[in-house]
């Protein structure tokens, strides 16, 4: 039993919003490593559609939306034979420990959040309760399958303490119930930024086109937007910091090629910068390729994804359950 215990695979959680679609930035900081990760681990991904409506969405486009991120992860590798796949919404326990966990969370933790402060400066039109309550989610999400590990960015390092935070609280309250996670910083990985602004983060939700490029982007649009980058003085090719742009271009050519920054400094070492920027966009479009045909195959076949998703549902749902039967034992819920 130990030894079996020992041999245990840690179970690792990851959700991404529906918005937009699955640029260059999410595939290389996080996709690409999920497509590891379900090898080396138990693994849970889910499409974030909860999350998501923290902002306005209008229903039909946002439905499409979300059921083409399900096309998306499949064609980029996700495997439902070795990881859960599903939407958050269809696991209803999700919203039930956000409200158990909310009873345990204080004012003062939510309205401290960096992020919340952020989106309420960008959306002053709609400071909802959600933008607030957003952190409390994410822990539920987390806790709710006793995850091990969590894949964080340096924008969700602040959401994860607080969960650890709220964990620790609740197991004092009322007894050992829930893991504590560890934050997951993956060996392979890159920040990418934005191509028209490469002193900000690559953005789903950026509302100009030219700064991002998509997995399911044909290889034309791909190229023009490399073409179209913004670099910087000078010609030299090297990662410098007063050269955030030149710097970005080489990070995503290191990482689609699976090469080292020196080395692509090597490689291009007295070449300008137009025609580092179509090797660079010339390489993303190969490993996309691929990955665009995948999705127009999935994305069209409706009753399959459905089928996927019910099923990734269920068995998330059945995890789920084993939690909160816990849960609501511990707080005192009366059960027959």
């Amino acid at each position: 039993m130990e030894e079996q215990q020992a041999q245990a695979k840690k179970l690792i959680l990851s959700g991404i919003q529906p918005t937009g679609t699955i640029t260059l930035g999410n595939y290389l900081g996080a996709v690409q490593n999920w497509q590891k990760m379900q090898t080396e681990f138990d693994s849970i991904f889910f499409v974030a559609d909860m999350h998501a409506l923290t902002v306005r969405r209008e229903p039909s486009e946002f439905r499409q939306t979300a059921l083409n991120f399900f096309a998306q992860f499949l064609a980029c590798g996700l495997d439902p034979r070795q990881c859960i796949m599903y939407f958050q919404s269809h696991v209803r326990q999700h919203a039930e420990l956000q409200w158990i966990l909310n009873c345990n969370t204080y004012v003062g933790e939510a309205s401290r959040m960096t992020q919340f402060k952020d989106k309420s400066a960008k959306h002053a039109d709609n400071i909802n309760m959600g933008l607030m309550d957003y952190p409390v989610l994410m822990a539920a999400d987390i806790l709710l399958f006793q995850s091990d590990l969590v894949p964080v960015g340096i924008d969700q390092k602040q959401h994860l303490e607080l969960t650890r935070d709220i964990a620790i609280r609740f197991n004092n309250r009322y007894g050992e119930t829930f893991k504590v996670p560890e934050g997951y910083i993956p060996t392979t990985g890159a920040k990418i930024c934005s191509l028209q602004d490469p002193t900000s983060k690559m953005s789903k939700s950026d509302p100009d086109e030219n700064a991002t490029v998509s997995v399911t982007d044909d290889e034309a649009t791909i190229v023009r937007r490399f073409k179209r980058a913004v670099t910087d003085s000078g010609s030299e090719i090297c990662v410098r910091e007063d050269k955030p742009g030149i710097s970005n271009l080489i990070n995503i050519y290191a990482a689609i090629e699976n090469k080292s920054p020196q080395d692509v400094e090597r490689e291009f070492a007295g070449q300008g910068y137009g025609t580092f920027k179509i090797a660079v966009g010339e390489a993303v479009a190969a490993k996309f390729n691929p990955i665009r045909e995948d999705f127009l195959r999935y994305s069209a076949d409706k009753k399959y994804l459905a089928e996927l998703a019910r099923d990734g549902a269920e068995k998330a749902a059945s995890l789920a359950e084993r939690t909160m039967r816990k849960v609501r034992k511990k707080v005192g819920f009366v059960a027959f």
